[in-house]
């Protein structure tokens, strides 16, 4: 295979992006279309209502090839034999991830998630059935109050969407940073800087990670600090901004809250080996008051399937916590009460 390189080096060369991806056009105007990925030319799928399916469509390697470069221009990312993943973001906000050989055995893979109710709120996500009406109300309260969130979740189990609803109900008054990998959520709010990270260029220099926004990003005068996601050793730059006094959320890919919580001992253990155990786990039990649990069902839909609140007591390295909400059965359950 032949030494791409797909990207600009700067903002002044990307062009103004063209508004038709050919082939694949009718399956990004989809409005009930959530995802496309692309195995092989020939292998085009798509989920619907969180459920995949083959599409009859089909391209060429030529017309993947000219699709992936022709978004990567205006994203101005980099993809090469030398950096063979890329994230970037397509003109409506959808997000694209490609894989190439050889770390992919023959053809470009391609993921293109689009966020359809990215936009809703609270009270519309409770109407969705992703949640009741009573924990909508619950959360709102929360939020407003400053609590520091969690948000737990597989892949494709509606975390960014949760996410987003959540800062949305911030006070208007708040000054709010987001940082993320690729821009994905719009929080109406008036007063939002949104941040994402940068890759190496081809030159090999000008990388900006998500440790150096956060650390940039409390210089900003914040009132709330969002991460889009938590996976490295970032996840220790948060939590000392958390514990330092200022309220924040983030999102993190876990089968369960407590798992979530676990995790969150064991990432920042990244940032190097002084850290340890025993300094992470008091500051996961000072810096998190709320874990939310979010999964998708069997049918497609996504359901809040459980809130813990974080106690802030420790037994060795164990954080304890109490459920505030449990769905089990198709109930809702708070504490030992079952309500409707």
């Amino acid at each position: 295979m032949r030494n791409r390189n797909v990207g600009l080096n700067s903002e002044s060369e990307i062009p103004t992006p063209l508004k038709k991806y050919e082939t694949l056009q009718n399956l990004l105007d989809d409005p009930e279309i959530e995802e496309i990925w692309i195995n092989a030319p020939e292998r085009i799928f798509v989920a619907k209502n969180g459920k995949s399916a083959l599409t009859n469509l089909i391209m060429t390697k030529e017309s993947v090839t000219a699709f992936v470069e022709k978004a990567l221009m205006w994203g101005g990312r980099r993809l090469d034999l030398s950096h063979p993943f890329v994230d970037a973001r397509l003109p409506d906000g959808s997000r694209l991830h490609v894989a190439i050989p050889e770390i992919t055995a023959e053809h470009w893979a391609v993921n293109i998630r689009k966020h359809l109710i990215r936009d809703k709120s609270l009270n519309d996500l409770s109407k969705y059935g992703v949640m009741s009406e009573e924990i909508a109300k619950y959360l709102t309260l929360q939020v407003r109050s400053g609590k520091n969130m969690l948000i737990s979740g597989s892949t494709q189990a509606g975390k960014t969407t949760l996410l987003n609803a959540l800062v949305g109900e911030i006070p208007k008054s708040d000054r709010v940073i987001t940082i993320e990998e690729v821009f994905e959520l719009k929080p109406n709010l008036p007063d939002l800087i949104a941040m994402q990270t940068r890759s190496i260029n081809l030159e090999g220099s000008g990388e900006i990670s998500m440790r150096k926004l956060i650390k940039e990003s409390l210089r900003m005068r914040p009132s709330r600090l969002i991460i889009g996601e938590i996976r490295e050793a970032e996840s220790l730059d948060l939590l000392i901004a958390l514990n330092s006094g200022l309220p924040g959320m983030a999102t993190i890919h876990a089968n369960s809250a407590k798992d979530a919580i676990r995790k969150l001992q064991t990432l920042p253990l990244l940032a190097g080996e002084n850290i340890s155990h025993h300094f992470v786990t008091p500051l996961v039990a000072r810096s998190i008051d709320l874990v939310i649990q979010i999964a998708i069902d069997s049918d497609g839909s996504r359901k809040v399937t459980e809130i813990l609140q974080v106690t802030k007591r420790i037994e060795g390295e164990h954080i304890e916590t109490d459920p505030i909400w449990t769905l089990e059965n198709g109930a809702y359950f708070k504490g030992a009460l079952q309500i409707s």
